[in-house]
């Protein structure tokens, strides 16, 4: 195999990952970057990045794989933060940071809010990949519950769990939407305290 000599001192890797990220963001950029998104083509993918469609086929078969690595990246940066700042918080804080977090974040980049709760938003892959996470979030909540609650798993914990993930998205959602006139900072206090409220064991206990 012929080696790659390395271009002003970048080897090959590099300058492909570099690439993709820029692609990444020019995607971010046209699902999230107006309340009502223009149909996404690989044309404006790669007028948008600067970049020709060689590149964009370096990294992606295709543009449903695109959007999905998209919304991946965007998932996967607000999971970890999130995460972060609960197992750094006191366990009666967690819901309280979990939600200033999120809260933090959609308002500090509206693309990422769009991206993942607006309404407006109706691509068929993002679609699929919101229910993906959605169901990915109530398993981690639900699992976060049983353990700050110390219950053996139950259908009222995951009944919660998915309770509190498509209540949340959708107060986003109508918040990105302007329906919700809340400061970020209201939101995420009111939002903290509402999945407080569910931290009532009797909830989770089975009643026959």
């Amino acid at each position: 195999m012929a080696q790659v000599r390395p271009y002003r001192g970048v080897n090959a890797a590099q300058r492909i990952a570099t690439r993709r990220r820029q692609l990444l963001e020019a995607g971010l950029d046209l699902l999230g970057g107006a309340p009502t998104p223009a149909e996404l083509t690989v044309r404006a993918i790669c007028s948008h990045s600067g970049l020709a469609a060689r590149y964009f086929y370096e990294s992606f078969v295709d543009k449903d794989a695109f959007v999905a690595a998209v919304f991946d990246q965007v998932v996967a940066d607000i999971a970890s933060t999130t995460q972060a700042v609960m197992a750094a918080a006191p366990p009666p804080e967690r819901n309280q940071a979990a939600m200033t977090n999120i809260v933090r974040t959609i308002a500090e980049d509206v693309r990422v809010g769009r991206l993942l709760f607006s309404a407006h938003l109706a691509n068929p892959v993002v679609m699929r990949k919101r229910a993906e996470s959605g169901t990915l979030f109530a398993l981690l909540s639900g699992q976060h519950a049983r353990a700050a609650l110390d219950f053996d798993p139950n259908e009222h914990i995951s009944a919660a769990a998915h309770f509190v993930v498509g209540g949340v998205a959708q107060t986003l959602s109508a918040w990105l939407a302007g329906d919700l006139t809340l400061t970020p900072e209201q939101l995420m206090t009111s939002l903290g305290a509402l999945i407080d409220q569910l931290a009532d064991p009797r909830l989770y206990r089975n009643h026959d």
